[in-house]
């Protein structure tokens, strides 16, 4: 329905003011700013219920109960009959009118307890409520572009000579050098001229791992320097950059979305008038006055009106029994016409964090004393790869001491002193340089172009042997994936910016037989933007920054909100509450049964309308009966919409432990030994 004007839309950012004012003005729709709230709407509701309390429970006089369901009515019907009026004047027919002109026969149908002010309230209220349901999408898109602007670097340190100055990321120019210290963001695409560290950016490009840079690599803004001191020559600043560009891909994606057209808005008018004509005929040929009311009152499209809120609202308590998160009701229907599923790779189908995967000790070396001469070591690094030893060690029961001498070289490794031991951990390289003989390495059975992360550990020396750590992949991908072909959905694709080797390893733990590697925002809207052209509806499934654009792009865009950024989630329609993969087979269903009573609702209006006009234009149903056949309909669809509400039961409640749980390997697990 087009109430949309009753609705207050604050604009985030005045800049999409013009946009936004063209994109409604082409829908048709009214986005007039009223005083119409939420709280009015209550009140409104308070009134109505007040009136059937009186009437059937405190034995007042029908009439006190009359004038509380009038208050009622004309509080929930006075935004909409002036809309009705609003769009008359300008030479429109939509459901605005159908929906005043039931609202107006039901008043005149009798007294308030068979089908008068009191059903006039409901109909009015069931119509602002299904326009509160189904318009979310025009806040969620601007707070994407709100959060991204958060998002962006707005200081740096440039240098001028020997000194150091701070000054707005705004201010930065090509050429200019800035110097980039651990934990800054970084303020400008560059390449470093001096320096070495670890940079995380999984922001941008979703690699799984933090990438080691030196002099002559290329850093992008947005990312941030997890060590090391690095100094970068700019390349490009403010919107040239390849985070800038990821703003302004998300909103150009979001202008190119396409209203939702509701089935039913594109018969209104032609069934307004229909109506009209009808009633007419019938006053012409029986100038009867009561059969015109019967008339009116039967062809209220109740049915029509109940047919999609009911059922959103049933669906939309179902999936949020099961932690999935739908902010664009539409997608609920689009859902169900879904074919091609897109998903990004790191923290979508893996869990995005490192993890011990291998515990290699060599010699007579136990896992358990490899694990906690490495975990001591690097105590007190803030490397990724020390957090995962720490986690180990924890769930291991590990009382871990503090060493002694600690020493953390950026990019390389950390020398410290454990039970008076001098420990070398870090990469086969660091080992080298600190005189550790090299044949430590003819034992490894990993590569780590497929994804892994392998730490060398020496004693006095003497390697004593290696840490595998990876970005586990979900325990219920697989599962969740062979659900999606199972249900008829044509492709499952993996897109992601991580190296081939690491996808491909991924792809294949999963079953997933579409693999595109190396990808950075800007192509991930183009693969799904080929997809679309090639006829396919696309869902994309994702937890960056990197995926915001893509996430909008697609017909239906699907958030990792238990470790998805905000921009993800806002970008998206919809938001896995708890990171579980299998309420995307689930929500597939679900979108097809919901579609299923839509159409349920509709067909049985249909022959409901057909059948009352019928016998209301030969006498047979008299206004009253009208009325009570009137509300019977109306209950009828409400109760085929119910159904939906216990779809999924199969599944377990949500959990807001359970990604974590999923991701976690349990406290009493052993580990592993090559």
């Amino acid at each position: 329905m087009q109430v949309s004007s009753l609705l207050n839309r604050k604009e985030i950012q005045k800049h999409h003011h013009d946009h936004d004012h063209d994109h409604d003005h082409d829908c048709g729709h009214d986005h007039e700013h009223t005083n119409f709230r939420l709280t009015t709407m209550v009140a409104g509701v308070v009134f109505i219920a007040n009136s059937f309390f009186m009437e059937w429970f405190a034995g007042t006089d029908n009439q006190v109960a009359g004038i509380s369901a009038f208050v009622g009515a004309m509080i929930l019907g006075f935004p909409i009959l002036r809309l009705a009026v609003k769009d008359i004047r300008r030479g429109m027919l939509t459901i605005n009118e159908l929906v005043a002109i039931a609202f107006l026969a039901a008043i005149a149908s009798g007294e308030s307890q068979l089908g008068g002010y009191q059903t006039a309230g409901v109909v009015a209220f069931f119509m602002l409520l299904g326009e509160l349901i189904e318009t979310r999408t025009a806040a969620g898109a601007r707070a994407s572009i709100a959060s991204l602007v958060k998002l962006t670097p707005t200081k740096a340190r440039r240098i001028v000579g020997n000194d150091e100055e701070e000054v707005a990321a705004s201010e930065l120019k090509i050429g200019d050098v800035i110097r980039i210290r651990p934990g800054d963001n970084v303020a400008a695409d560059g390449k470093i001229v001096s320096g070495q560290g670890s940079i995380n950016q999984a922001n941008i490009t979703g690699e799984s791992l933090p990438v080691d840079k030196s002099t002559g690599d290329e850093v992008f803004a947005g990312t941030i320097n997890l060590n090391g001191v690095l100094e970068v020559e700019v390349t490009s600043a403010g919107e040239d950059t390849t985070f800038g560009r990821v703003r302004d891909l998300i909103l150009s994606a979001e202008q190119t979305k396409l209203p939702i057209m509701r089935i039913i808005d594109q018969y209104m008018g032609y069934y307004t008038p229909l109506v009209l004509v009808i009633a007419a005929i019938v006053w012409f040929f029986t100038h009867d006055i009561e059969r015109v009311v019967s008339v009116l009152v039967i062809s209220c499209p109740c049915a029509f009106i109940l047919a999609s809120p009911t059922a959103m609202v049933a669906a939309l308590a179902s999936a949020a029994r099961l932690g999935v998160l739908i902010k664009n009701v539409g997608d609920i229907e689009i859902a169900a016409r879904i074919n091609a599923f897109v998903f990004d790779k790191t923290g979508t189908l893996t869990t995005g964090e490192l993890a011990v995967s291998r515990l290699a000790p060599q010699g007579d070396i136990k896992p358990a004393e490899l694990l906690k001469v490495a975990a001591t070591a690097e105590k007190f690094s803030n490397h990724p790869t020390a957090k995962a030893l720490a986690n180990l060690a924890a769930e291991a029961g590990l009382n871990l001491a503090d060493p002694a001498d600690f020493k953390e070289t950026a990019g390389k490794g950390v020398q410290a002193k454990v039970d008076g031991a001098s420990i070398v951990i870090g990469r086969a390289q660091w080992l080298r340089d600190n005189g550790v003989p090299d044949d430590f390495e003819a034992k490894v059975d990993l590569k780590e172009t497929e994804g892994y992360s392998l730490l060398f550990v020496a004693r006095d020396d003497a390697c004593i042997g290696w840490i595998g750590l990876q970005d586990a992949t979900r325990t219920e991908a697989k599962e969740a994936l062979a659900d999606l072909l199972d249900s008829g959905v044509q492709r499952v694709a993996m897109v992601s910016g991580d190296r081939q080797p690491v996808a491909a390893r991924v792809a294949a733990e999963i079953g997933c037989a579409e693999v595109v590697a190396e990808c950075l925002p800007q192509n991930k809207v183009d693969y799904v933007s080929d997809l679309k052209s090639r006829g396919y509806r696309v869902a994309v499934i994702g937890d960056g920054v990197n995926d915001a654009p893509a996430l909008a792009a697609g017909d239906m865009g699907v958030a990792m909100g238990a470790a998805g950024s905000e921009v993800a989630i806002q970008s998206a329609t919809i938001a896995l509450m708890n990171s579980d993969l299998r309420r995307l087979p689930f929500l597939v269903r679900l979108s097809r049964q919901t579609r299923a009573v839509i159409n349920q609702n509709f067909l049985f209006g249909i022959l409901f309308i057909i059948g009352g006009m019928i016998g209301a234009s030969y006498g047979v149903i008299n206004p009253i009966v009208a009325a009570i056949l009137h509300n019977a309909g109306s209950l009828i669809v409400v109760f085929n919409s119910a159904r939906l509400v216990r779809q999924g039961e199969e599944l377990e409640a949500f959990d807001p432990n359970a990604g974590k749980a999923a991701a976690e390997p349990a406290a009493d697990t052993e580990p592993q030994a090559a």
